[in-house]
């Protein structure tokens, strides 16, 4: 199936309730709480086939150009650019938080050396940035064993010694306290106090063969988006089929931190801090170079 001969779009994004909050509107099949859930916006025509998947996932279907439109890491994204473009709305953006390294103690930095790290995937940006960082505190990757671990794996296959720190995404984040770790630190905060600029973490790419399609698709996912801010508490509602470990409260909260004005549009600080990340990545040989970056606006 290709998107230049149908009105169907599979869209990839993360079973979480970040992702599961933006695309509410465009929900149309029957919910993990047994509610059938339909669109509430206008389409335009297309029908939106939601295709749930952890974000390394996403990243590996990406590099295949699998599917129409795909949340991915904006660590993946300089490899993907030739069949993808990032639309301008979507983004999950950590202003002053983003992933966390954590860990059963207290840990310096020099104390990670040689010590096992589980990571939620090598496209991930959270292991972008630990990269970045650990180059910053005179280490490199190799002076930590890494290995991939699924994300919501991480946080209680740390606590049971299996790994001596975690790197944590998404909901992690806000709940990993209640496991007794201790943080080690804060990537988007260190970035953002190092940079000025709020840490790209995720974004939404539509396949370039859309053509001139893309602008409408693009319009469709912000209408979406848009929506659910406005119908805030029947889109948590809906977002709790996927909130692990969390009431309302907590996944609103959540929602909160990856669902506001950068979702709507990234603006030019938001692309400037892409193109910051993505520069800085390149410098340190850890992602090919692709030059600017470039937005699909909507309609």
């Amino acid at each position: 199936m290709t998107a230049t001969d149908t009105t169907t779009l599979r869209i990839g994004h993360s079973p979480d309730p970040d992702d599961a909050f933006m695309w509410w509107p465009l929900a149309n099949f029957v919910g993990p709480d047994g509610n059938r859930y339909t669109p509430k916006i206008d389409t335009k025509g297309y029908e939106f086939v939601h295709v749930l998947e952890d974000i390394q996932s996403l990243n590996v279907r990406s590099a295949k150009g699998e599917l129409e439109i795909t949340a991915i890491s904006i660590h993946q994204y300089p490899y993907v650019a030739d069949q993808y473009a990032l639309t301008s709305c979507g983004s999950s953006m950590g202003d002053g938080y983003g992933p966390m390294i954590i860990a059963p103690r207290k840990l310096a930095v020099e104390d990670l050396r040689g010590q096992k790290l589980a990571i939620p995937g090598e496209q991930t940006t959270a292991w972008l940035s630990t990269q970045l960082w650990l180059k910053e505190q005179g280490l490199t990757k190799e002076d930590v064993q890494v290995e991939n671990v699924m994300f919501d794996e991480i946080i209680p296959r740390v606590v049971s010694g299996e790994f001596d720190a975690g790197l944590i995404i998404h909901e992690g984040q806000i709940t990993y306290q209640n496991s007794g770790l201790d943080l080690v630190v804060d990537l988007g905060k260190w970035w953002t106090e190092s940079r000025g600029l709020p840490l790209p973490l995720g974004g939404n790419c539509i396949r370039r063969d859309l053509g001139e399609a893309m602008p409408v698709v693009c319009r469709v996912l912000l209408d979406s988006i848009e929506y659910a801010l406005e119908h805030r508490e029947d889109a948590v509602a809906f977002a709790l089929n996927w909130a692990r470990d969390m009431g309302a409260d907590l996944a609103d909260e959540f929602v909160g931190m990856y669902v506001n004005q950068w979702t709507l549009d990234y603006g030019q600080r938001g692309r400037d801090a892409v193109q910051q990340l993505l520069s800085e990545g390149a410098a340190a040989g850890i992602v090919p170079a692709i030059g600017d970056v470039d937005f699909v606006d909507p309609a």
